[in-house]
């Protein structure tokens, strides 16, 4: 059986990068810029240039701990995109969360209605 990426010859994906490391820091507030960069499977610079994005537009904060950073995410703060800025990036990190939850006990998600 072949992999999406034998299959596709674009890699494009729904959610950026940026949205990756919003949701990496909702799971870990803890999470080190080169673990994410491994899970996300960009680079280091990448994620710290995403992090920095993220600080500057006020979704998340930073606080030095020892030789770590500990973030607090903004979840009130909108989209930033026009159709989506009357909502808060909240619905997609408890989109993904509860997501995660359910994986972690191996329970389905809650069922989501069709749009027909």
């Amino acid at each position: 059986m072949s992999s999406y990426h034998d299959r596709s010859s674009s890699s494009w994906t729904f959610l950026t990068h940026h949205a990756r490391v919003l949701l990496e820091i909702a799971r870990d507030p803890e999470v080190r810029l080169r673990d994410m960069a491994a899970i996300i499977g960009i680079t280091e610079r990448a994620v710290q240039g995403i992090v920095s994005d993220l600080h500057e537009a006020g979704y998340l904060a930073r606080e030095r701990v020892g030789r770590r950073n500990r973030y607090s995410l903004n979840l009130d703060q909108s989209f930033r995109y026009p159709t989506e800025a009357n909502l808060p990036v909240r619905l997609l990190i408890d989109m993904f969360t509860q997501h995660d939850l359910a994986r972690e006990h191996h329970v389905d998600p809650p069922h989501q209605p069709s749009s027909r």
